[in-house]
């Protein structure tokens, strides 16, 4: 980040309490995408990322101020723009749109973000509430039950503050990089 580029600074205080004011919407919608027709490996990151939400120990906890749903936010734009590169391109909303807003989380990043790519990259192998993306895809059941889950949680999500004061930015950076080291 350059913290001393008041035109991107800018341009980050104004996307990220965007994100965080749209992520139960953006949830939803990527929940579409599981059960549609898409390709099984852009489903595949799409249930990654949304099975991120339920992770219990997150790169940020939730209920840090300012923060703590910024991760979420972050990793649900990152799968989306990894699902998108995998379709090659030709998949609709929320996939283009979200993908877009992780070309600013890159530029905001810098040298953090192919850390970042990576982590969510590594998601597909992992689990939240004792069920992996393998389990989300395979079974019918299982699929079902999480997309009510996801569902559940996009209505019952409250957007966090967030201060608009380059302050949060230093410190979102800060976290987000030795989280990820």
């Amino acid at each position: 980040m350059a913290e001393t580029d008041p035109t991107l600074d800018g341009r980050y205080l104004e996307a990220f309490p965007s994100y965080l004011r749209s992520l139960g919407e953006d949830a939803g919608a990527l929940a579409a995408v599981v059960s549609s027709d898409a390709p099984e490996p852009v489903r595949r990151y799409v249930v990654a990322g949304l099975n991120y939400i339920f992770k219990s120990l997150d790169l940020i906890p939730d209920g840090i101020d300012d923060l703590g749903f910024l991760d979420d936010a972050f990793v649900l734009r990152v799968a989306a723009a990894l699902a998108l590169a995998e379709s090659g391109g030709g998949q609709p909303d929320p996939l283009g749109r979200l993908a877009a807003d992780a070309t600013l989380i890159k530029t905001f990043l810098g040298d953090v973000y192919p850390r970042l790519e990576s982590y969510v990259k590594n998601l597909r192998q992992g689990a939240a509430r004792g069920r992996t993306v393998d389990d989300v895809i395979g079974s019918a059941e299982t699929q079902s039950t999480f997309l009510h889950e996801v569902a559940a949680w996009a209505k019952a999500y409250e957007v966090p503050s967030f201060t608009r004061d380059v302050k949060t930015l230093i410190k979102l950076k800060a976290f987000l990089g030795a989280k990820l080291s």
